[in-house]
């Protein structure tokens, strides 16, 4: 059974971060941007038809894990200069995707307004189920499970909201 929240209790808490770590004179962050943020998957063939293929992501490189003899590393242009970046470790059971804490719950890629329109019109003509919110997200799951989102609103906005 789950336990009732304390919505208030929530918000206040949500307010009392707010007020001590929301800086209004914030200081320049000390990283460079993201170099590249990386998953893992069963299929490699498979993986890279999905991103390239369907999501427009140009594969951008493949090689050698040097962490695991057998297991690629291979890297798909989302732009701005980011990577997102793929693993596979054959011989390992790592079993299905699981959201957990500490997890990832999912990955939020910007795209312009026309370009995600195409992409969500890719995205059903392979079969790939979607949920849109807010007319400017779409939410699915890649070959292997993860929760992707193609977000409209520019970066450093969100529905509205600025956020960077």
């Amino acid at each position: 059974m789950t336990a009732e929240l304390d919505l208030a209790a929530i918000d206040r808490e949500r307010e009392r971060i707010r007020s001590t770590y929301l800086l209004a004179d914030r200081p320049a962050s000390s990283a460079r941007g993201l170099h590249h943020f990386a998953l893992l998957c069963s299929d490699v063939e498979r993986t890279v038809k999905f991103y390239q293929e369907v999501l427009e992501f140009p594969l951008t490189e493949i090689f050698e894990n040097r962490d695991y003899k057998g297991s690629n590393h291979f890297f798909f242009d989302i732009g701005n200069g980011n990577l997102l970046a793929f693993f596979d470790l054959p011989g390992l059971d790592l079993g299905p995707y699981a959201e957990v804490l500490g997890g990832l719950h999912h990955l939020a890629i910007s795209v312009e307004p026309a370009t995600w329109e195409r992409l969500k019109g890719n995205l059903a003509t392979a079969g790939v189920e979607y949920l849109e919110e807010s007319g400017t997200s779409i939410y699915f799951r890649d070959p292997d499970g993860a929760r992707i989102e193609l977000i409209a609103d520019p970066l450093g906005a969100m529905y509205g909201t600025t956020v960077l």
